[in-house]
């Protein structure tokens, strides 16, 4: 990942961890597991996802639906409740500086809590699980508040928040269990091992402040899929995204998650290796189609909210409350268009009626969106920017392709000039391979203006040496049609997002395999037209090659039938 990411990657993997939840009078261990992050060594204590210790509540999980509940104490759980946290050694222990060769990998074992072999976890010995005892349930009410307004109301039962693949065989109760804990987080304290006092040093997590970090920014997730199972092999799993959206403290990022790291860390990278939120849902579905993000609780709140449930406790569990690690540091992140690429400022929401997606502003009164967005020339459209500031401006669609061009594009000719938003500048080249960004008003719509995810130009396809679709693995959701892409280093615009991948077999949407249309198809006519206001240009994309028209069919120029289930 580079030098940028080298201290992140070593802080993340030197607090992460792994929490196992079971029953007292069951022989088997690990019924229930998650990630977690240690936030402090002597005593040890961690904060993991509230999701494991929810069957064992004594009111049930009913309460955690109480209005205005921030936290519940660790007596509310029942008293068979048995917790364990495992992790790494640090790179100060002696075992972190072991080089021999153990025995044993993956085995039933290394998932349990039964004494054994110690286990490997990429070549290093891992400690061996240590008991822990239940301090706090803990919970934003800010993120439960945004929560309830994203995805509540009329949309609620379009939406899934699980921590299992859709397909897991899981009962209405089961789901309903981890819907009422999505929020909420457990501090745990971990008992003293019989290991020398050097183990049990280790660096302190520096906390970012809430709105540290801006819209767009590089964040790394480190979390251990699926729980308990093997951490030999999937502890301190790494995976890199970008900051998508934020509402509050609910937080959202595009760097893939599986199940089992939900409440493991998520850090940036400026200031190194500070924690930024915990994964409270790495699987999200709307419609019943995956949309490629993951679902954070900021960590500042989180700990601010342990620290004064914990000074209302007996005076040995409130004195913990000085160890939680401090806020270091002050916001940074300016507002995008300062930092050089204009992410959020170019894009905008067009309205049509009763049709929204994403467009882009090329000029001061001209916008770009999809055909299908703004299908009828001559028709109104509602153009709404959300940076710097919330603006509504009447437009006009001058040109839409016919449905039969391969080219999914129409213009907007603004009623009035976008004052402070600044032009894009169009690419002339494409380089595969390049770190990409797409903008757009996917998922929400304007409720937390334009999302951003990332990922790369993964092929430039070519009609006679001429580009004329651009592939990408961002993720790409309903919405984000008309959004533009953008070079994330050096915010020149490459295309215009036409549309996501569907399997006409399942009827699955693949939000990381997308099409755009190459800005340097349009540039020549965007130019003639604000230059003389001739629409010839346009007209153009009318008429294109066959080869063209079978490059966005997703076919072969071939006589055969396609292979592709596209």
């Amino acid at each position: 990942m580079g030098r940028q990411w080298g201290s992140s990657m070593r802080a993340a993997e030197q607090v992460g961890c792994v929490v196992s939840a079971s029953r007292a009078d069951q022989p088997e261990a690990g019924s229930w597991s998650c990630s977690g992050v240690i936030l402090s060594r002597s005593p040890g204590l961690v904060l993991c996802h509230g999701g494991i210790v929810a069957p064992f509540l004594r009111a049930g999980s009913g309460a955690l639906t109480t209005a205005g509940a921030a936290f519940l104490p660790g007596d509310s759980c029942s008293d068979d409740l048995r917790l364990h946290v495992q992790w790494a050694p640090t790179a100060a222990s002696p075992a972190g500086r072991s080089e021999r060769a153990l025995p044993g990998l993956c085995t039933p074992h290394c998932a349990g809590l039964e004494p054994g072999p110690p286990a490997r976890s990429r070549g290093r010995p891992l400690q061996s699980p240590r008991p822990a005892e239940l301090l706090l349930l803990l919970s934003c009410p800010a993120f439960r508040a945004h929560f309830a307004r994203l995805f509540g109301g009329e949309t609620a039962d379009q939406w899934r928040f699980a921590n299992a693949a859709r397909d897991d065989e899981v009962s209405e109760d089961e789901e309903e269990d981890q819907l009422r804990a999505l929020g909420w987080f457990a501090l745990l304290r971990v008992q003293p091992g019989q290991e020398a006092a050097e183990e049990e040093r280790g660096p302190a997590v520096a906390v970012a402040p809430l709105g540290a970090v801006p819209k767009g920014a590089p964040l790394l997730a480190c979390g251990s899929p699926f729980g308990a199972f093997c951490p030999d092999i999937f502890l301190n799993t790494l995976s890199r995204g970008v900051l998508s959206n934020s509402a509050g403290p609910l937080l959202l990022t595009d760097a893939r998650c599986l199940p089992g790291t939900e409440g493991g860390g998520v850090f940036t990278a400026r200031p190194a290796g500070a924690l930024v939120a915990l994964v409270a849902a790495p699987l999200c579905w709307k419609a019943r189609e995956w949309v490629g993000l993951t679902l954070l609780c900021a960590a500042a709140p989180l700990l601010r909210a342990a620290r004064a449930a914990l000074g209302g406790l007996c005076p040995g569990i409130a004195s913990l409350a000085t160890l939680l690690p401090p806020e270091v540091g002050t916001p940074w992140g300016l507002p995008l268009l300062d930092l050089g690429p204009p992410w959020t400022a170019a894009s905008v929401l067009v309205e049509c009626g009763t049709v929204w997606g994403s467009g882009v502003a090329v000029a001061p009164r001209l916008v770009v969106t999809c055909r299908h967005v703004a299908p009828r020339e001559a028709a109104r459209v509602l153009v709404r920017i959300v940076t710097p500031k919330s603006v509504t401006i009447w437009g006009q669609v001058v040109f839409a392709t016919q449905e039969t061009s391969p080219y999914d594009i129409a213009v907007v000719s603004l009623e009035e000039d976008l004052d402070d938003v600044p032009m894009p500048v169009p690419a002339e080249h494409f380089h595969e391979g390049e770190a990409v960004s797409v903008v757009g008003f996917g998922v929400f719509g304007q409720a937390c203006g334009p999302s951003v995810t990332s990922g790369i130009l993964s092929a430039v396809v070519q009609v006679d040496d001429t580009p004329v679709m651009l592939q990408t693995t961002c993720a790409v959701h309903g919405g984000s049609s008309g959004g533009p892409l953008f070079s994330t280093h050096s915010g020149v615009l490459l295309g215009i997002v036409a549309s996501n991948t569907r399997d006409n077999n399942t009827g699955a949407t693949y939000p990381h395999l997308n099409f755009s249309i190459p800005i340097t198809v349009l540039q020549p006519a965007l130019q003639q037209y604000c230059e003389t206001g001739d629409l010839g240009g346009f007209r153009q994309l009318d008429h294109t090659t066959e080869p063209v028209r079978v490059v966005w069919r997703l076919q072969r120029p071939l006589a055969e039938a396609p292979r592709s289930k596209l």
